[in-house]
């Protein structure tokens, strides 16, 4: 299982915040019950303590090297577009990893960490990494074919009941004949079967806000792993997303119990071993810090 099952969304931070933070637009005259966004429930279905962690104590997370390949390659992917067809080539792409690596670094230079001290990754091997996996997108889509009508779209939906819901879709695509796809890049490998289920409620969540925001239920939900080549394709209709939109519910009224009992219980399994806040956990000896006090 790849760390990204659990950091994807972070796209390589090391702060535990989401970056919707920072683009939410308000919701004027409506009492918002609260936001979540996909890799957020995602954390408290996986386990309610890391929701705890990430959402409220807002813990810092080292920097993966894993998730920082992953904000990479999202970052060429997302700019190979703005060349003209015929550019989108394997070499071109390859050329774009440097000045992106720059960049990002400009933004945030905490993502340089991964290199430093024992237990950093070898620099070299890490590019090749990086070069490997942006090779491989281009065996399994032709750039040059698609225009995709948007990429790195921020969305929102304010629910009936006031929950907000919020995310980053990777790209959305649009036929001639208005089909909307729906892509999502993955650059680790393709789950193992127990294990789609979180990839899969990602994208139903972002097809269900599309969904709300435009009146057309997305013809293709398609998830691209370039840890090992494969594509994964789904197609939802209204009972799908009416299904997601009850489970977002659910989970949100399940997190607000939590809170008001303060009961953030752990849940252990396979997935603690990536996890950034193990040695604070109860299940592992470790003791959780105080609860944040309002101001």
């Amino acid at each position: 299982m790849s760390t990204e099952v659990l950091d994807s969304q972070q796209r390589g931070s090391v702060a535990a915040t989401s970056p919707a933070e920072r683009h939410s637009t308000p919701v004027d005259g409506v009492d918002v019950l609260g936001a979540l966004s996909p890799s957020r429930a995602g954390d408290f279905m996986t386990c309610p303590l890391l929701y705890r962690f990430r959402t409220i104590d807002k813990l810092p997370e080292p920097a993966s090297p894993d998730a920082v390949r992953g904000t990479l390659v999202h970052k060429v992917l997302e700019d190979l577009f703005d060349l003209p067809a015929m550019e989108r080539t394997p070499v071109r792409a390859e050329q774009m990893l440097e000045p992106s690596w720059h960049r990002l670094l400009d933004d945030e230079p905490a993502l340089a960490e991964i290199f430093d001290g024992e237990g950093g990754v070898d620099r070299d091997r890490w590019w090749d990494t990086c070069r490997t996996v942006l090779e491989r997108y281009f065996t399994l889509e032709d750039p040059t074919r698609l225009e995709p009508a948007e990429r790195e779209l921020y969305v929102e939906w304010l629910l009936d009941s006031k929950l907000l819901l919020r995310g980053f879709v990777d790209r959305v695509d649009v036929a001639p004949d208005g089909a909307v796809r729906v892509v999502d890049y993955k650059t680790g490998r393709a789950p193992g079967p127990g294990f789609e289920g979180r990839a899969l409620f990602q994208m139903k969540f972002y097809a269900l806000v599309l969904w709300r925001l435009r009146g057309v239920v997305p013809a293709m939900l398609q998830l691209v792993y370039l840890g090992n080549g494969e594509l994964v394709r789904y197609v939802p209709d209204e009972h799908d997303l009416l299904a997601t939109e009850r489970k977002v519910q659910a989970v949100w009224e399940a997190i607000k119990r939590a809170t008001d009992e303060q009961d953030w219980r752990p849940n252990k399994g396979p997935l603690c071993g990536w996890c950034a806040h193990k040695a604070l956990c109860p299940s592992w000896g470790g003791t959780p810090p105080p609860m944040p006090t309002g101001d």
